[in-house]
């Protein structure tokens, strides 16, 4: 089953790089119910063993891709992200280590194996991906644009993606930098 999950985060997060044209300095936000991807309800049945899985497969591939991984804790921890300090460096951070029912599963593998984590109360990422209906949205800027992954769950959570975009400002007669839409 591991190598199921860690193959459909791999693909899933590939996916994501590629439809979200993402690039090295970029900071994608993932916010993962193990309980879910377990087949449980959300918040009951949190998996050390399955965040191990789920983490080291999403970040590898951000690693070397050179995108940041915000790694988004749960309800308890008023969803407060997890991330290296170099993704943000000026940002004014908050004192919390998240545990497995405090801070969720996958946060505090994040918080366990990243260089230097700092915790932070929000974030604005240029991405993101929500496994287990955990409501990333809080954490993209302004202009969220659902994308269509091919992998829909992993586990038995459901997977649903996002790229955010500059907003358009200007009205009927302005112009607009294509490369900037996606």
């Amino acid at each position: 089953m591991n190598d199921k999950l860690a193959a459909e985060c791999k693909t899933a997060i590939e996916d994501l790089i590629v439809k979200a044209h993402l690039k090295k300095g970029d900071i994608v936000v993932v916010g993962c119910s193990t309980s879910e991807v377990l087949g449980s309800k959300l918040g009951t049945n949190s998996s050390p063993e399955t965040a191990k899985v789920l983490f080291e497969s999403i970040y590898g591939v951000l690693k070397r891709e050179g995108i940041y991984l915000a790694a988004q804790c749960c309800e308890h921890l008023n969803r407060a992200v997890i991330t290296e300090r170099a993704a943000v460096p000026f940002d004014e951070y908050v004192n919390v280590v998240p545990k497995p029912k405090a801070g969720g599963s996958f946060a505090t593998e994040a918080y366990a194996h990243f260089e230097e984590p700092v915790a932070l109360e929000e974030i604005k990422a240029d991405a993101g991906i929500d496994i287990g209906l955990t409501l990333i949205g809080m954490h993209l800027k302004r202009v969220a644009v659902p994308v269509r992954l091919e992998v829909k769950t992993i586990g038995e959570a459901i997977v649903n993606a996002a790229r955010t975009r500059p907003k358009f400002i200007g009205g009927a007669r302005a112009q607009y930098d294509e490369n900037l839409i996606g």
